[in-house]
Parts: structure tokens; sequence; C-alpha cells
């Protein structure tokens, strides 16, 4: 059971921060640092689970299953990017109901062409807003409550303008979407007008490292008017990067041993993944235990 919505997050009037996670073991390691929210990335679950870039290569099922065992690794709220919603409505209706099986807190769907790539690529196309619609109603309907959390992102802006995505931000706002996230505005002038335009919703903040928006702490997104911040990539780029220079050590000198300040200690794995709640249970089971009861 999760601890809190996203709703009752948000409700307590300051910004949250979702980092992007990818897998279980990802997820735990933000929850372990204290974040309330994580954040299934499309981007880092292309990346982890293929081996490629955020190209529109992840299928429905890839994604909710990675949704499912995320949600049971962890207590607090998984928000899932399920880029276009694989399809039309009825397969966006199909893969909310997967998500809100699976135990996630709402997700993320975009008005892009299938099929999609990263916000922060090139040559993305979006669609009329009026395929998009059916949709974004199609997700508000398909969950059984209000506690599922909805955010309709619009890729307009690289596209056609800011007129346009603000135009596209207000309708989907005016349909029924929890949030708003306008996608990869080039400048803090740009997010002052977003927030300036698009009135009475919660409007999402997405934070790409060497990316299209300027990367700002949490504390100044918070005065521009941003409730929710989505950083998606970071924990992966800083992976990635770590595990290359620990191989590329091994590889070198034949040993790890340079590294071992950079690193978890065998022991600080184990309890990040509850080891020792495990031996906890099983002496729980022994006949000696038992017997003593």
């Amino acid at each position: 059971m999760l601890r809190h919505s996203v709703f009752d997050l948000l409700n307590q009037g300051r910004p949250i921060v979702g980092p992007g996670i990818w897998d279980a073991l990802s997820a735990k390691v933000a929850e372990a640092a204290g974040f309330e929210l994580v954040f299934l990335s499309g981007y880092g679950l292309s990346a982890s689970l293929l081996g490629e870039p955020d190209f529109g290569l992840i299928t429905q099922t890839q994604m909710t299953d990675a949704a499912a065992r995320i949600c049971a690794a962890v207590q607090v709220p998984v928000i899932v990017d399920i880029d276009t919603g694989y399809g039309g409505p009825i397969n966006v209706e199909r893969t909310v109901r997967a998500l809100v099986s699976a135990g996630a807190a709402g997700c993320f769907l975009e008005d892009q062409q299938f099929p999609k790539r990263c916000g922060h690529m090139e040559q993305k196309q979006v669609i009329a807003v009026e395929e998009y619609l059916p949709k974004l109603t199609a997700a508000l309907r398909a969950r059984p409550s209000a506690r599922f959390h909805v955010t309709a992102r619009t890729d307009a802006l690289a596209v056609h303008g800011i007129d346009e995505a603000i135009r596209r931000a207000k309708i989907y706002r005016d349909a029924g979407a929890d949030a708003v996230f306008v996608e990869a505005p080039s400048s803090i002038g740009d997010l002052r007008r977003i927030r300036a335009e698009v009135q009475n919703v919660t409007l999402v903040a997405n934070m790409v490292e060497q990316g299209k928006t300027p990367i700002l702490p949490v504390a100044e997104l918070a005065q521009l008017g941003f409730a929710l911040i989505a950083v998606p990539v970071a924990g992966l780029l800083a992976t990635s990067f770590a595990l290359t220079r620990l191989l590329t050590t091994l590889k070198r000198d034949g040993t790890t041993e340079r590294e071992f300040g950079q690193m978890n200690t065998f022991h600080q794995f184990n309890s990040l993944l509850g080891l020792d709640q495990l031996y906890e249970r099983e002496r729980a089971w022994s006949p000696a235990e038992t017997s003593a009861r």
C-alpha cells in the first residue's frame, strides 16, 4: 500500500521532485535517499532494458512489467512514462488499467507522433489536438479513482513554437488533466510565460542535463510556479559513468582496488536490498524459534 498518492504530496504545498529510475534497484536507491516519489523514465528503461536510445522502441508490456516490479520493491509513489500510450485510446485505456493493477500512482501521456523520441532530441512530430484528446480522456476514465495522477505532456514547443504549446496546455488542462507538462522550454523566460498563461493546474518541469531546458535548483523552479519536477536521466548518466570508470580500472589494473572508495561495501549493498530483514524473517520460521513460542 502506498504511503501517499501524488495528490497527497502536492497538497503539502511544496515542490515534489521525482528522480528518474529504470528498475527496482534504482528505485530502492532513490527511496533510501529520501525521495518521496520516483519517475519510471522511458529513456531509462530503453537504455537499461534494450541498450537503445529513447526512440519509441519500448513496448507497452515492457513498460508495464517494469512498473509492476518497481512498485513491488518500493512504497513511494511511482509515476510511469507511457510515451504516446502505445496506440489509440483503447491502447491507452489498457495501459492505464495495467498500471493501476501494478500499483503505479500516475502516468505521463504525450502528444508526440509515434514512434516518439526523447523530448530533448531532434525531429519530433506531434499529433493533432483532436487526435490526442480522446487518448487523454481514455486515461482519465480508465483509472478506478482520482488517486491515479494523469499528466498531459505536449511536445509542440519544439515543433510549432511556444504559442501552440501554451494553447495545447490550456486545452489539456480544461480536458481534465491533473498536471500539464510543456516539454523542452529553452529559457527561463519560456518557463515564466508558461506559468503566467497556464493557470489553475499543476505544472511539470523536466530537468535533463545538457538538454534544451536550463537546469535550475528546485527552489527556483518552485518560485517560477512548477510544483512537480522530474529529473529523469541524471541517475542513468551518473551510473553509466561510474560503471565505465570502474571497468576501465579493472581492465587496466587487473583489480578494482583503486575504486574501493567510490563503491558501496558488500554489507552496505546488502543492507540496501533488505538482507537483514530477510534474515529476521528466516529466523522467525526456524524450528527453534517456532518451538520457543
